[in-house]
């Protein structure tokens, strides 16, 4: 049975943390763990998302959270509340419904003081990292069998009823996912006329239907032609020489956005390579079943611009175009010719590869993210098959690794070492990130959001919540914040190159650093006071004509209206003295629905315009809503809409004290959507304590 480890590492010589392993968490399969009771109830999970999987496609990440409340023999004793019709919420009504969400809460807290969770939900993560096992031999000694069982049920459970993956698992069939994972299956073991319910010939038809592998996306391009499917020549260049571009020119590294950045240095390193895996028999058969002509015959020049329509979310400029062509045409061939390829190509790699070098350490060979993770391991085992850096990468695969009712999938305090400015990075003391302390990257929103909580927890009794933190600390986390104010390569991701500023980072930081503000008045005052004058007219100035503000990590206008409307509240800003407030208030008014929560589709995201969720709402959402309306005071104006939201979240808690498991409702990039399954948890129970602690409390 699986098992939930955490903080283990101490002993494996590849491995070291800057914190002792604290919040890292691994999954062990143990053949003497668990009870019959214990195996049925994750067999009976499995089943149940099996035959729902097209109804409710997230997971509700239930097998850790089995094992918590078994190991703490967790029972809810708090009794179940329900609002009738007509009936009002009363205080004690909502304290009830909130002791029973914090009492399951508490007891899924972990011993290291985090919750675990999942994080997932794109289809294009997992396969990378078999390919990538398989190019090294070490797909065996990596996944035993019983992780191979959880691979192969994760792929089979999001295949969707057309036979293609899509980029997400809520999403349409494309060429890309459907493509990798048809060759993750096949890696595995299957044939290509077997898999559950017919997968692999699915799939293929899929792929072959819609143009074959030909019109697979950059990315996909790339991956096929180190996998030796493709040939490198059907492919844009991906020039090495980027890195050694000098800092006036205005694509230089340090420009691109941190993720962009990271995915495409490893991959220059293999295109500068023209790396290609071992042609195994496997392989060979792959070159048969996924063309619709013989592979001997295709002309990949060709192909180099062709994209299947299912992934095409953003078609190239004609300016980029032209300047792939012509890296093609003329650049390429002069860069892989002597003295060309001794003097520069050469320099370029090594230069590139010492960046990825920089990146691993610097982040415990974690890196900033599942993309990025699997190609630094491979250009390390490119480079050395047989080096300690390759050996230190192996070592972190675990930490991405998560098990859940639906399979197995790839999830997602000091500043870089060295001359980290070199290096393209910035600072990071102070700040909080996406992952552990290990991960090492600095996230705004993250960092935020860790000290509204440290500044909070500041004011309460230190003998409940411990010692207050080190204003030194706090100084270092205001830093980075202040610091942090500030051509597309793929089709299926928008805007990617360079950083931009988010309506939800920029509110959350001003929420942060109002309050600040207010416990330490004398550090950086005049700072942070322009920060929040600049902060709030990005806001204002940034709002959609409808009310509405785009959420960029969520879904997606109510999202980004949660944040934009509690940045301008904390701001000093109101609803008599702003009419972006006004005008947001009315946009989450007029979108409530009649069950009295609100629901937003994934669909907003890619398409930028507010798409309404059919049939029911979404707790999660209605959560963001609830909390943005209270935040602008809307009690004193009508509290009948905050009423009808609280009664849906109140009235859809379950048995146990959880909320039940709904639409995605994270994203990444615009058309990419990502799994929080704790979001159920978090929001509705805060969204309740607000409504509970300011609209109830005023009325009694």
């Amino acid at each position: 049975m699986w098992r939930l480890k955490l903080g283990e590492g101490a002993n494996d010589p590849y491995l070291w943390s800057t914190n002792n392993f604290v919040g890292r968490q691994t999954w062990e399969f143990d053949p003497d763990y668990g009870t019959p009771e214990a195996i049925q109830e994750v067999e009976e999970a499995r089943l149940n998302f099996y035959r729902n999987r097209f109804e409710v496609k997230p997971c509700g990440d239930l097998l850790w959270r089995f094992q918590f409340l078994r190991e703490k023999n967790f029972k809810q004793t708090i009794p179940q509340v329900k609002v009738g019709d007509g009936e009002e919420i009363t205080y004690e009504t909502a304290t009830t419904t909130l002791k029973r969400a914090v009492n399951l809460f508490t007891a899924l807290q972990s011993d290291h003081g985090h919750w675990p969770a999942e994080i997932a939900g794109p289809q294009f993560f997992l396969p990378p990292l078999v390919f990538c096992l398989y190019i090294t031999g070490h797909l065996n000694s990596v996944f035993s069998i019983h992780h191979r069982q959880e691979i192969l049920r994760s792929i089979y459970y999001h295949q969707n009823e057309d036979g293609g993956w899509g980029l997400h698992i809520e999403g349409h069939s494309t060429m890309f996912c459907t493509a990798l994972n048809y060759i993750c299956l096949r890696m595995l073991g299957v044939g290509p006329d077997e898999g559950d319910d017919n997968a692999c010939p699915r799939a293929r038809k899929w792929i072959l239907d819609h143009g074959s592998v030909t019109h697979i996306p950059s990315w996909g391009k790339t991956w096929l032609s180190i996998l030796g499917l493709f040939d490198w020549s059907g492919s844009n260049p991906m020039p090495p020489e980027f890195w050694i571009l000098p800092s006036f020119m205005p694509m230089y590294p340090a420009k691109m956005w941190c993720y962009c950045r990271m995915v495409y240095m490893p991959m220059s390193y293999l295109y500068g390579k023209r790396f290609i895996g071992p042609i195994t028999p496997l392989i060979i058969q792959l070159r048969e079943e996924l063309f619709n002509e013989p592979y001997e015959q295709i002309k990949w020049k060709k192909v180099r611009h062709l994209c299947a329509p299912e992934d095409l979310y953003y078609p190239h400029p004609l300016i980029q175009d032209l300047m792939w062509d012509t890296l093609y045409i003329f650049t390429e061939p002069l860069l892989t010719r002597w003295p060309f390829n001794k003097l520069v190509r050469e320099r370029a790699l090594q230069v590139t590869m010492n960046h990825i070098h920089y990146e691993d350490e610097n982040s415990r060979y974690i890196t900033i993210g599942s993309v990025e993770k699997v190609l630094c391991m491979l250009a390390c085992w490119v480079e050395d098959p047989n080096g300690i850096c390759f050996k230190k990468h192996l070592a972190r695969v675990p930490d991405y690794i998560w098990i859940a009712e639906d399979g197995l999938k790839m999830q997602v305090k000091d500043n870089p070492s060295g001359d980290f400015k070199s290096m393209h990075r910035h600072i990071s003391k102070g700040s909080w990130t996406f992952s552990d302390q290990d991960h090492g990257w600095q996230v705004s929103d993250c960092t935020a959001e860790g000290l509204k909580c440290c500044l909070i927890l500041s004011t309460m009794n230190p003998e409940i919540v411990g010692e207050k933190m080190d204003p030194e600390l706090l100084y270092d986390s205001v830093n980075v914040l202040l610091s942090l104010q500030l051509l597309n390569p793929t089709e299926f991701f928008a805007d990617i190159v360079i950083e931009h500023e988010y309506v939800e980072c920029t509110g959350s930081a001003i929420q942060a650093l109002v309050l600040f503000k207010k416990l330490y008045p004398g550090h950086r005052k005049k700072e942070i006071e322009n920060f929040i004058v600049k902060a709030s007219e990005f806001l204002e100035d940034t709002q959609y004509p409808n009310g509405s503000w785009y959420g960029n990590w969520g879904v997606c206008f109510t999202y980004g209206t949660w944040f934009a409307l509690g940045g301008l509240t904390a701001a000093g800003k109101s609803y008599s003295n702003c009419e972006a407030i006004r005008k947001g208030v009315d946009f989450l008014l007029t979108s409530q629905k009649e069950d009295g929560g609100w629901g937003e589709s994934y669909i907003s995201c890619p398409k930028k315009d507010f798409v309404s969720l059919e049939g029911a709402s979404n707790l999660t959402q209605t959560a963001w809503a609830l909390m943005g309306l209270i935040y602008t005071r809307q009690m004193e104006r009508d509290p009948t809409p905050l009423h009808r939201a609280a009664k849906l979240l109140i009235n859809s808690q379950l048995e146990n004290g959880d909320f039940p498991q709904q639409e995605i409702t994270g994203v990444f990039m615009k058309n990419c959507m990502l799994h929080y399954p704790m979001y159920r948890n978090i929001y509705p129970t805060w969204a309740i304590a607000e409504y509970r602690n300011h609209v109830l409390l005023k009325s009694y």
